[in-house]
């Protein structure tokens, strides 16, 4: 069975990519939403805002998730 340091290295490693991959997703409804409201339809790009509010916040708790495996 792995020691627990590898255990949160490992942790700590899935959850950057995770990271990496909320970064992607944020620019590409960030892409999308610009399109939306250049194209008239202001209340899709309206959700698409929400969306990139959320992947914001949880990007920041995922952070610090990291940061504590990281740091432990």
């Amino acid at each position: 069975m792995p020691d627990n340091a590898n255990c949160r290295i490992a942790t700590a490693d899935a959850l950057t990519l995770l990271l990496h991959n909320q970064h992607a997703l944020g620019a590409a409804i960030e892409e999308i939403t610009k399109w939306l409201s250049e194209n008239g339809v202001g209340s899709v790009a309206v959700n698409a805002v929400v969306a990139m509010e959320t992947l914001d916040a949880n990007a920041k708790a995922i952070t610090n998730a990291i940061t504590q495996l990281r740091q432990s």
